[in-house]
């Protein structure tokens, strides 16, 4: 029996779990398929539930890793195949090149000299980036990711010249052996764009709650300033439309848990940049579970926060304003309401990362993409992979995932 253990995905929950296993001694291997170890959290402005920036936690995460000789990182991985029992697996890694040195250093200036400037995906398409890349100043690895298809032959006779490249690196498999597996693999937004009534993708100003957490960070699109995509403006107005996708038979049948929680932050980062802009939040319940009640009712005493029952119905960009105009129904006079908005922000719902995919792993899915542990096999499951859950609970799932994993190759 294997006393090793393998966790996918290096977001909040992995990295927790791998951290519990390995600071009691076994050794444990971190696949994450990104060329950085954070997950959504990193691309938070502030997570719950004290308003921390994602540098104050994953920092620590971070230095945690470094020190502890037990874990084994493996960036821009992913597993291929899992043959083999519970103690005993057998497990394929293929791992992508970086093109940079492992002991890399800031390579900003080299980075702008390169002409292409590629869709930024980190920044949810609110930004370009160069093809020599850092998501974030803190990021983990300390180390720039080459997007080799983006650059011309004579610049890579210009990178070449460097140290701290390594054009000669190759795409490579490794095999693992482990006693048991732990599935973090996460969470994703939903495809708004689907919803063709609320006007995301085709309105500039119509954006999701992950952009709106791009747009207040400082290391963000816009150093921090919230302001409309179209043109750079403060918005005076703004809309939250919750259940962009939740609880909707058609598309997530689901509450996605945080999203009334996210908008009502949200909308405290808008109150705290402008005191004067005005919010309506667009509700079919406003769940905020226990601790976060209190963080509510702070919210909703602004007299410039408003909220309406209603759902949305309709979404529409205004062509003289670039403003948006929002559709819906007060659920408690029975009115319909037309309003202009300068920005809308969808509250998009959770959806498991692993949604239309699938892993080479036997393991037991439900129809939305959420995995199910399977204890006699020693595979389970920590985070959004499981549930829709918040940071804290995220962190939670991965301690309890590493002591089941542990128990596991101990053979307990």
């Amino acid at each position: 029996m294997s006393k090793s253990i393998l966790v996918i995905g290096g977001g909040f929950s992995g990295i927790t779990a791998a951290l519990e296993a390995a600071e009691v001694g076994h050794e444990v291997y971190l696949v994450e398929k990104r060329p950085f170890l954070g997950g959504r959290v990193m691309q938070l402005n502030k997570y719950f539930p004290k308003l921390c920036p994602p540098s104050c936690g994953l920092e620590i995460q971070f230095q945690r890793i470094k020190r502890n000789p037990n874990i084994r990182c493996f960036t821009m991985a992913e597993v291929v195949s899992v043959t083999g029992k519970g103690g005993d697996y057998e497990v394929a890694v293929k791992i992508r090149p970086r093109y940079t040195a492992p002991k890399s250093c800031d390579l900003s200036e080299l980075a702008e000299k390169l002409n292409a400037n590629v869709k930024n995906e980190f920044e949810f398409g609110l930004s370009s980036r160069k093809p020599l890349y850092m998501d974030v100043p803190f990021a983990y690895p300390g180390r720039y990711v080459l997007d080799i298809d983006h650059v011309s032959e004579e610049e890579k006779k210009l990178l070449s010249k460097s140290p701290f490249i390594n054009l000669k690196d190759e795409e490579k498999t490794i095999t693992l052996n482990v006693g048991s597996i732990i599935i973090a693999t996460g969470w994703k937004p939903y495809d708004v764009t689907r919803l063709t009534n609320l006007g995301a993708g085709s309105i500039a100003n119509c954006i999701n709650n992950m952009q709106m957490e791009r747009l207040a960070s400082p290391c963000g699109p816009t150093n921090g300033k919230i302001v409309r995509p179209s043109d750079g403006k403060p918005p005076k107005k703004i809309a939250f439309v919750q259940c962009a996708g939740s609880r909707d038979e058609n598309h997530l049948s689901y509450c996605s848990y945080i999203c009334c929680m996210a908008s009502l932050k949200q909308a405290s980062y808008i109150r705290d940049m402008y005191p004067d802009a005005e919010v309506t939040i667009f509700y079919i319940d406003l769940r905020t579970p226990g601790r976060y009640a209190k963080f509510a009712e702070k919210i909703l005493a602004d007299e410039k926060v408003k909220t309406v029952k209603g759902k949305v119905a309709k979404v529409e960009e205004d062509m003289a304003t670039s403003g948006v105009w929002v559709t819906a129904e007060d659920a408690i006079s029975g009115n319909k309401i037309t309003e202009l908005f300068d920005l809308v922000v969808l509250a998009t719902g959770m959806q498991p990362s692993l949604a239309g995919e699938s892993l080479p792993i036997d393991v037991e899915m439900d129809s939305e993409g959420f995995v199910f542990e399977s204890k006699d096999k020693g595979i389970f499951v920590a985070g959004c992979a499981a549930e829709p859950l918040d940071v804290m609970k995220s962190a939670q799932s991965g301690t309890a995932a590493a002591m089941k994993a542990i128990q596991t190759v101990r053979g307990r």
